[in-house]
């Protein structure tokens, strides 16, 4: 374009916004205030238009993806599945970051977000995932060196707590055991760090029917009570809308819905395993087993958002 024609788009400007967006000195334009404030905001705008664009012209299976996603998810569920996302798509390279921030979807940097959260982020295309419910887990080789007959038994436990505490005063509310006296509690970040802690027999988390299915089904964690509470928040795919449509980014979301319908094992409140006290040689221990078909696990609602 030309200088005239820019100065002549640059008046347009002004004029439908009714206020001056640079001070005019001879040959040098500078910004006023207002200019000031509306640069970011334009230079952000740009900026997704130009990565969109880019996107568009990438071919579906190769190029590079920049995903954030919850840490929990992204440690238990999605990298246990990476290899067939990569040997169905070698040309893509992935960069995968571990957060819950949903300020990710206005980085420029960042092509998808996997986020624990109401799903409410304007201006952003957004698409439920999954729904999950929270029950305590913990360690087999825990539960059959401390007894853990009932509830009432949790306070001779350390409680793990992948949030502020309202997640297991949520369960405990359902249990009925308010007046539980606590024991030993330890609060961690975020549920990867306290599902951790369960899997190396540090106490009695709360697991989800997302992230532990997997190894409530190796037998690395099991679920002692038959009862759970659904989960405040959900589990949401979202980006910027002009990223959507880029052949790259459908690629993966694509995989992601497939691999969940694919990989969809039985909710671990309907085979719940159930701590069971057997006698062998005197000793006492506790086997995980399938509860009986067609039992229902009781639920409560509108619980704490999860952390």
């Amino acid at each position: 374009m030309t200088h005239g024609a820019i100065s002549h788009q640059i008046k347009a400007l002004e004029e439908s916004l009714g206020t001056t967006l640079f001070e005019r000195g001879g040959k040098r334009l500078k910004l006023t205030s207002q200019g000031a404030l509306l640069l970011p905001a334009v230079t952000q705008a740009f900026g997704e238009i130009a990565s969109a664009t880019e996107m568009m012209k990438r071919p579906a299976t190769s190029g590079e993806l920049t995903i954030t996603c919850v840490p929990a998810l992204l440690s238990f569920w999605i990298i246990p599945r990476l290899h067939r996302f990569t040997e169905q798509y070698p040309g893509i390279r992935l960069t995968l970051i571990a957060s819950n921030d949903p300020e990710h979807l206005h980085s420029p940097d960042v092509d998808i977000c996997i986020l624990y959260g109401d799903g409410n982020w304007p201006d952003r295309w957004t698409r439920l995932w999954s729904h999950l419910r929270l029950f305590p887990v913990a360690s087999p080789t825990l539960v059959n060196s401390r007894p853990l007959r009932s509830v009432r038994d949790l306070s001779d436990h350390t409680l793990l707590h992948g949030d502020d505490g309202r997640e297991w005063n949520t369960w405990l509310a359902a249990a009925d055991a308010n007046e539980l006296g606590r024991g030993q509690q330890h609060f961690l970040s975020d549920a990867r760090l306290s599902t951790e802690a369960a899997l190396h027999g540090q106490g009695i988390a709360l697991g989800d029917t997302i992230t532990a299915s997997s190894l409530i089904a190796r037998g690395e964690l099991i679920v002692p009570f038959d009862l759970s509470v659904p989960a405040n928040d959900a589990f949401y795919v979202a980006c910027r809308p002009a990223l959507r449509t880029a052949p790259i980014v459908k690629v993966f979301i694509d995989w992601l819905f497939a691999s969940l319908e694919a990989d969809s094992l039985p909710e671990p409140q309907v085979s719940a395993r159930t701590v069971l006290r057997a006698r062998t040689r005197g000793s006492d221990s506790y086997l995980p087993v399938s509860a009986p078909a067609g039992r229902r696990t009781k639920t409560i609602q509108k619980p704490r958002s999860r952390a």
